[in-house]
């Protein structure tokens, strides 16, 4: 009968622990460093990683980040050291009531009373490892909070961007497979990339364990720290004459080796099964998203039939992929489930004749049983969150897939643009076609000086708007060479549906400048210019405005704007077509008188725009054209 002796010097604890963690740290930050290296070059989804948000961590601005990641790489090293430290105080625990019961039992009062002191010393050592515990994960909650929403922050605007930079958002629309849902992506996918679980959008209990990079840093970690516990307490078993050595430790990594390959092979469709989850529930809301924002027009035209049809079918794709999804995520969970079942008695199996023998106390067996589950699970990390994983791997695609696409679109052809020295505008050999190239301008040359003005007339189809299109540099179906006025806001485009940004009155009329950049005088000033004066006192009125004002004022809004920012050249695409012909007069009007200087550009099928410019362009389709060069306009 022997007296109780604690398994680890506890008053030393603290200096050993930290000792401990210093050196974890520093051979796991280097090895993280050179497998996250590896998987950036080697791997398909590593690049794709890497060039979704690689700019985040390198450069000087970056070592900030860099300090992040290695305080929350320290802390969750602790909850290593700590779950080893448990394992040891759960060892002392039930060996001091072996040891108290045994000395009872013998009544040896000296050994009972070594194991009764053992007890209240194990039982101190947990409240205090629980009250580290406890502090360790609030802190880690909170650090990782912290540095989740500065990544997402940044990233969003790094894609937004990217998205806006060169009109991508708008030149996307012409490649060859354009992106689907970019407002997903932007929104909902850096959400799920960031927060790093794979699970979906973050949560504020999200930690550092929580996530794919840290859970497996910590799943490799207690390997290498419960290891040499399995390995001094697994003792030999032997089968069929045959001793194995160490057993429970062999057992571990033969079992979960098996499993996880084969977890492997059952969970690898959930990567396309979820890309695809993502992708239809995104077509489905956004045809719920134009039926709310077309309602009227349906409504008028009774076609409530026919919006159902097109719900319906798009949300058969929904379930269609689901189904397979559920079936394939349930095949994988009751793999997991089964095999962690299975194994769950077999510790204490092992274990238990050495106990019967007298061999190893009570508490070495729970211990052994702690070690053994701690490298199981830890072996069993990557199968335990495949399909996390698998989800993750969609999320990369889909923004890879966004920054792809954005690249694409900037890579578009253009016309080539310079700038004029005197502020005119001159078109050199242009050539328009349409996306399946169809010639409908060819070899278009012209001049026009300041003050000048242009109509652009032709038969539906013949390329009126995409001459504009072209000269504003978004139509990739065009070739030739421009010179025109290069300075910001020099050039206005408005287009037959004027675009109302949501926010107030007084956002809507300055837009594309910020709101606090023009003064209220001004504005005011301009809606009364444009017959819109009962407008005046609405100017700090939040409203969807494109509901709110008629077509027609919403074109009169669109000529405020040209007021207020004074460009030096404006283009307008049937502008005026919802403006009565006494409105459209006066405006034209007042657009020479305020803007003497300006070159102004109409497209238009009526025939009473005509009389307010100097020179008539008139195309024929099929690459003619015919240019009239007129002294003056006769409406002016």
């Amino acid at each position: 009968m022997q007296m109780f002796t604690p398994s680890l010097d506890w008053a030393n604890e603290i200096p050993q622990s930290l000792l401990w963690a210093g050196k974890a740290w520093l051979i796991t930050a280097v090895v993280t460093v050179v497998l996250l290296v590896a998987l950036a070059r080697y791997t398909t989804w590593g690049r794709q990683f890497w060039r979704v948000t690689g700019a985040y961590f390198r450069g000087p601005e970056s070592i900030g980040v860099w300090a992040w990641l290695g305080v929350l790489l320290f802390l969750t090293l602790i909850t290593v050291r700590l779950n080893v430290l448990l394992s040891y105080q759960g060892n002392d625990l039930y060996s001091s009531l072996q040891v108290a019961f045994e000395g009872a039992g013998g009544g040896n009062q000296a050994v009972r009373d070594s194991g009764i002191r053992g007890f209240w010393t194990a039982i101190i050592t947990f409240a205090v490892i629980a009250a580290v515990y406890v502090a360790r994960q609030m802190l880690d909650i909170y650090l990782t909070q912290r540095f989740i929403i500065r990544w997402r922050v940044w990233l969003t605007h790094r894609l937004t961007g990217d998205w806006l930079e060169d009109e991508s958002f708008y030149r996307g629309r012409f490649l060859e497979h354009p992106i689907d849902n970019p407002d997903q992506r932007i929104q909902l996918d850096i959400d799920s990339f960031t927060a790093g679980t794979g699970t979906g959008a973050n949560t504020p209990t999200v930690g550092t364990t929580t996530t794919l990079l840290f859970g497996a840093i910590n799943a490799m970690v207690s390997v290498v720290a419960f290891t040499p516990i399995l390995w001094n307490l697994s003792g030999p078993l032997t089968f069929f004459g045959v001793t194995l050595n160490h057993a429970l430790f062999w057992i571990a990594l033969a079992y979960v080796f098996a499993t996880t390959v084969i977890a492997f092979w059952i969970g690898r469709p959930l990567i396309r099964f979820n890309f695809r989850n993502e992708l239809t529930n995104a077509a489905f809301r956004y045809a719920l998203v134009r039926m709310r924002d077309a309602a009227e027009s349906i409504s008028f035209y009774r076609g409530a039939g026919a919006e159902d049809s097109i719900l319906r079918t798009r949300f058969a794709a929904i379930i269609a992929n689901y189904r397979g999804y559920v079936v394939r995520t349930l095949a994988l969970l009751g793999w997991n489930q089964s095999i962690n079942q299975i194994i769950n008695p077999l510790p204490l199996v092992v274990q238990a004749q050495r106990l019967f023998n007298g061999q190893i106390t009570f508490g070495d067996v729970t211990q052994s049983a702690t070690a053994f589950f701690n490298v199981h699970d830890s072996l069993s990390f990557f199968r335990s969150v495949y399909d996390y994983f698998a989800a993750y791997r969609a999320t990369i695609i889909r923004l890879d897939g966004l920054v792809d696409a954005n690249e694409q679109a900037r890579a578009l052809p253009r016309l080539s643009a310079q700038p004029s020295p005197d502020g005119s505008i001159e078109l050199r050999n242009i050539e328009v076609r349409n996306p399946a190239g169809k010639t409908l301008i060819e070899g278009l040359d012209l001049r026009l000086q300041p003050g000048d003005s242009l109509v652009i007339t032709g038969p539906s189809g013949c390329g009126r708007t995409s001459l504009l299109r072209s000269i504003a540099r978004l139509w990739p179906y065009s070739a030739g060479t421009m010179l025109r006025p290069d300075g910001d806001g020099d050039a206005m485009f408005l287009s037959q549906q004027p675009y109302l940004p949501l926010g107030d009155l007084r956002a809507v009329l300055s837009y594309p400048r910020q709101e606090s950049a023009i003064a209220d005088d001004d504005i005011v000033r301009a809606l009364d210019e444009v017959a819109l004066g009962h407008l005046a006192g609405r100017l700090g009125e939040v409203q969807d405005w494109a509901k709110v004002l008629s077509p027609g004022e919403q074109q009169r809004i669109a000529f405020a704007r040209v007021l207020l920012q004074r460009p030096k050249v404006i283009f307008l695409d049937e502008s005026t077509s919802a403006i009565d012909e006494g409105q459209e007069f006066a405006i034209y009007r007042l657009l020479r008188t305020r803007l003497p200087a300006a070159i102004i550009v109409s497209v238009t099928h009526r025939g009473t725009v005509e009389q307010h410019h100097g020179h008539h362009l008139r195309l024929m389709g099929g690459g003619d054209w015919e240019l009239d060069r007129r002294t003056e306009s006769a409406g002016i």
